[in-house]
């Protein structure tokens, strides 16, 4: 009952509470990670009898098929609902309980007949009836009638044992578990208290995740530069940057090709100079060989003809370029230093300037609103600071702990009597084993006194004093049976009425949670309600909301919000709207300032790059340089000449002549080295330089009207576009911010529905109530002790028996049978001997 109202307390309190609160939301989104503070409870959410199960079971299985009719939900109705007649229904009563009944009344048939039996036999032995005369008949199959006597007495003896230790094990198992109260007791209070502690501390956690959410935002209001104006950019950024940086390459591309004309053209002249150079060092060489072959010597017949080779390969000794021919550079160059004179890369810098500064021209542009943001926020988080406040927990909180208070200490002041109870039944259970143990002690020191002593060569009259004592001991629990089995059948009967019923119509009912049923069954508690907990929290008793459902919630530790159907009286989903809360700062976000200007390129830019396209560097005759410059420097290659020169010379005989052909072929030689080896390596370079230009300025025109019609499609997509984009961003930006307390208030939303005021330790605390103290550690033992007890006690009745017909062959006989016929019976014959 102390439970009951305290669950009761419980749902007054949370509908108190619920009804006005704030929380917080589920995934994270950049390290939002919210977690209500879990709160550990000491006592265990579920029982296990550990051993003890089987043997519980046992006898649950008993009770099954003594009684295995449904539950009595119909008259556990009518009870409730004082409907109930016994004078009328009693045959409803009769037709549940008949197996207990039937049982109970073979009790109470026991109890009445065995006292009844026992004075019977008695007497009948005292008048020398029922074996009470001293005198044994012999038989033929005696010894075999002995043997099945003993047997059976000691089989039955050993059921009658496990009965005993059932009923000491389940004395000592109830004991056990009773000193176990206090602690279940302790932690079940302290769970509750913890519990109640803990809604506090989650409201106030709660409401704290308010101020990191908030942080998070400010954040990203100080980063808005480069959060909201980067994001701007970057989508700007591949329409804008490829142009620019073509720009920029252009500029390297026209300040390039100024430099390779104006050194081509320098190049060229110098090459000019050395050409004519090395045109009059091979004119003076070529005077010099002619003046040779006017030698006299020549028009001798070996040396003539010498001198005819010599002079017909003259003419080969001569330069073999003509750079004069070559068109001029000079207009071509006035026209690219023109357009150098324009700084087209400083323009391209101001264009990569003007649109880079769209993050902080972004900054600056929402001052104000980020101002206002800021405001909201922080409105918002007064409102929600001041929810401690709105929130009127604490007196609820006080009073309920007031009656958890009251509760244990009136369970403390009760656990002494509980205690003396369980020291007096265990003292009673005690008694009754004990009695029914000294009963099965007698029969085995009857049966062990008898077997020992027993001499199969001894006369009935003549049996041993040990075979006499086991017979005595056998009669002993005879007796001390018929004087207490009916006692012991009363001690059954009365905890087999209490224990299987209250197996069958509590415990049973509450595993199954049939009992939550039947008070969930409409209009049971109060004819005017449906669902009498809806009725009695909503006062809307429509509304299915049942003990079943709330228990079976709070079991799966989920919330008082979700176990007790609360959005039916406070809908958190309504009240825990984002719209309420951040509808100026959508509102600030939409209404940003957008106007801005991006130029990338002015018409200065533009107008260089057109006079470039203009300047004529696309149309030198390159070809013409290529092919003068690919030519070889002189029309025959000196050092063979030179060579050439030698071998002639020295055909002929010594003498001036062949000096001075020699010294000729010397002078090519230092021509070649000094004049044409350098001449050749310029010549190579301004080839290269001549190819790299003719392939930088090819197409010129066409990659210019390229740049120029994407720096203009890039300029109007920015005209045209920056302003959506940045009203697009700004959404998304917003959308982030918000994003950050919709995910705040789906957590608060979440927790309160799943998490918050999780009540398992209301439920754990009438499970121990019910299913760990009154079924596991009273109803259960209490059932297997009376099934033990019963065992042995029912087990009497053979054991009796037994032991009456086995005592005749242990105890010495009075007098005894004598035969005629003594060759016949060994034993007869020794005893008429003796007679005679």
């Amino acid at each position: 009952m102390t439970l009951t109202l305290s669950f009761l307390l419980l749902l007054g309190l949370c509908q108190n509470t619920i009804s006005e609160r704030p929380l917080s939301s589920p995934k994270n989104p950049d390290g939002l990670d919210f977690e209500l503070p879990v709160a550990i409870y000491e006592t265990k959410d579920s029982y296990t009898p550990g051993p003890m199960g089987p043997l519980f079971q046992m006898v649950h299985v008993f009770l099954q098929v003594v009684q295995p009719r449904a539950f009595p939900e119909d008259i556990l109705r009518e009870i409730i609902q004082k409907k109930f007649d016994f004078s009328a229904d009693y045959e409803k009563v009769i037709h549940y309980e008949l197996g207990i009944l039937i049982c109970a009344a073979l009790g109470l048939l026991f109890v009445i007949l065995m006292p009844l039996v026992g004075l019977c036999f008695c007497v009948c032995r005292c008048c020398h009836r029922c074996g009470g005369d001293m005198h044994q008949r012999q038989k033929r199959n005696g010894t075999f009638l002995r043997k099945c006597y003993a047997v059976s007495l000691l089989v039955t003896s050993v059921f009658i044992s496990i009965g005993i230790i059932f009923g000491f094990v389940a004395n000592h198992h109830l004991r056990t578990q009773i000193q176990k109260t206090r602690k279940l007791v302790d932690n079940n209070f302290k769970d509750l208290r913890t519990f109640l502690n803990e809604t506090p501390s989650q409201i106030s956690y709660a409401v704290s995740q308010y101020n990191t959410t908030r942080t998070k935002a400010f954040s990203d209001l100080d980063n808005i530069k480069s959060l909201l104006g980067g994001r701007i950019h970057q989508q700007l950024s591949p329409k804008v940057i490829p142009v620019l940086d073509d720009i920029k390459a252009m500029a390297e591309v026209i300040k390039d090709t100024g430099d390779a004309l104006v050194s081509m053209n320098s190049v060229l002249e110098e090459l000019r100079k050395l050409s004519d150079q090395l045109s009059a060092t091979l004119y003076d060489i070529k005077t010099d060989l002619e003046q040779s072959l006017r030698d006299p010597t020549c028009y001798t017949p070996p040396a003539e003809a010498v001198c005819d080779s010599v002079g017909a390969t003259l003419d080969q000794l001569d330069s073999n370029m003509n750079l004069n021919q070559l068109p001029s550079l000079d207009k071509e160059i006035d026209n690219v230093q023109h357009v150098l004179q324009t700084d087209l890369s400083s323009l391209v810098q101001e264009g990569y300037k003007s649109f880079n500064d769209i993050p902080e021209m972004m900054e600056n542009q929402t001052v104000d609103m980020v101002s206002g943001i800021r405001n909201t926020l922080n409105a918002i988080g007064l409102n929600i600071e001041t929810i401690n406040e709105k929130i009127y927990y604490q007196d609820k909180l006080s009073d309920f702990l007031g009656h958890v208070d009251r509760a244990e200490m009136y369970i403390h002041h009760m656990l002494p009597k509980l205690e003396e109870y369980d020291a007096c039944w265990w003292l009673g259970s005690m008694v009754v084993c004990c009695l029914l143990t000294l009963i099965v002690i007698f029969y085995y020191l009857g049966l062990l006194c008898g077997t020992v002593g027993y001499d199969r060569n001894a006369t009935p009259t003549t049996r041993g004093c040990v075979s006499n004592t086991g017979g005595i001991f056998l009669m002993a629990g005879v007796g001390v049976s018929f004087l207490f089995c009916w006692l012991l059948m009363i001690t059954v009967v009365l905890t087999f009425i209490v224990g299987g019923n209250v197996e069958k119509l509590v415990c049973e009912p509450y595993q199954n949670k049939r009992l939550f049923q039947i008070l969930d069954t409409p209009y049971l508690l109060n004819e005017n309600w449906k669902y009498y907990l809806s009725g009695m929290i909503f006062n809307k008793p429509d509304i299915n909301l049942t003990f079943k459902h709330v228990y079976s919630d709070c079991k799966d530790n989920k919330g008082i919000y979700a176990a007790l159907k609360l959005e039916n009286k406070y809908n958190i989903s309504e009240h825990f709207d984002i719209e309420v809360y951040t509808g100026n700062i959508n509102s600030s976000l939409e209404n940003m300032n957008t106007e801005s200007t991006v130029v990338l390129l002015d018409a200065a830019g533009k107008r260089n790059l057109w006079d470039f396209s203009l300047s004529g560097v696309d149309r030198i005759d390159y070809d013409a340089y290529l092919e003068e410059t690919a030519k070889r420097p002189t029309k025959v290659d000196l050092l063979t000449f030179a060579d050439d020169l030698d071998g002639k010379a020295n055909k002929l005989p010594s003498g001036h002549l062949k000096w001075s052909l020699t010294t000729s072929a010397q002078k090519i030689r230092i021509a070649y080295h000094s004049e044409v080896v350098p001449f050749a390596s310029s010549l190579e370079t301004v080839y290269q330089s001549i190819q790299a230009l003719q392939q930088q300025s090819s197409g010129l025109e066409g990659k210019v009207v390229n740049i120029i019609s994407s720096l203009d499609a890039a300029q109007d997509f920015i005209t045209n576009n920056l302003s959506p984009v940045i009203v697009q961003e700004s959404k998304n930006y917003g959308n982030t911010i918000m994003g950050y307390f919709k995910h705040y208030m789906q957590w608060v939303k979440i927790s309160i529905r799943e998490q918050f005021a999780a009540c398992k330790p209301v439920a754990t605390a009438l499970d121990s109530a019910v299913d760990v103290f009154l079924c596991n550690y009273i109803i259960k033992p209490m059932n297997l002790f009376w099934f033990g007890i019963g065992q042995a006690t029912l087990l009497l009745l053979p054991a009796i028996i037994f032991a009456v017909k086995l005592a005749k062959y242990y105890r010495r006989m009075d007098s005894e049978d004598v035969y005629e016929d003594v060759e016949t019976i060994p034993m007869k014959k020794q005893q008429a001997t003796r007679l005679f």
